[in-house]
C-alpha cells in the first residue's frame, strides 16, 4: 500500500528554502500549518472508510457454529488509528498521509495491504487447519487517494500562489 505524498515539486521547496533565508518564519509556519490542512481532509476520509468498509464472510457449512471473538481489539478502529498524517520541512517539503503499521499490533502488520487487496483469507479462531476468507471493497485505499487529490492540488497551488505574492 503506497503512502500518499503531495510534495512541492521545486516549487514548495524552493520557496520554503527562501523563507528560510529571508527570515519569515510566521509565514513559513503558517504555509505548513495549510499545507496540513489541505491534507487532513484526506486522513479523516481514510479513517472513516477504513471504519466503516464492508466485509464479508463465505456462507457458513451445516453444523458449523460462530463464537464470540477471540480478541477484544476492533479490527477496523485499531488500523484506523494507524493512519497518519505528517508535514515536513526538509529536503522533502510537503504533506504525507500514510498508514504506520508499526503503531499496529505484530499480528496486524499485513492486515492493511491484505484489506485493500479485498480477500482476507485467515485461520478460523486460530485453528490453522481450517481457514475462511472474507472480502471486502478492493483498493479502497487508493479510490480515496484518487477523490482527494485534485483538491488537495489545487489547495496546495493556492498556498504556494498566497505565499509568493506576500514575500514579493
Amino acid at each position: 500500500m503506497r503512502s500518499v505524498q503531495i510534495l512541492g515539486t521545486g516549487q514548495l521547496l524552493e520557496l520554503n528554502r527562501r523563507l528560510r533565508a529571508a527570515g519569515h518564519d510566521n509565514l513559513r509556519r503558517s504555509m505548513l500549518r495549510r499545507v496540513r490542512r489541505a491534507a487532513e481532509p484526506l486522513r479523516d476520509d481514510m479513517q472513516q472508510t477504513i471504519r466503516s468498509l464492508p466485509i464479508t464472510s463465505q456462507q457458513r457449512r451445516g453444523g458449523s457454529r460462530g463464537g464470540p471473538s477471540p480478541t477484544t481489539r476492533p479490527l477496523r478502529a485499531t488500523i484506523a488509528e494507524a493512519v497518519r498524517l505528517s508535514v515536513r520541512t526538509s529536503s522533502q517539503v510537503g504533506a504525507r498521509v500514510w498508514l504506520d503499521r508499526a503503531s499496529l499490533p505484530t499480528d496486524l502488520r499485513g492486515m492493511p495491504a491484505a484489506l485493500n487487496s479485498g480477500r482476507v483469507r485467515h485461520p478460523v479462531f486460530g485453528n490453522r487447519r481450517r481457514w475462511v476468507q472474507q472480502n471486502t471493497t478492493p483498493l479502497w485505499w487508493d479510490q480515496v487517494v484518487r477523490t482527494h487529490t485534485p483538491r488537495m492540488t489545487a489547495e496546495v497551488a493556492r498556498v504556494l500562489d498566497d505565499v509568493r505574492n506576500r514575500i514579493t
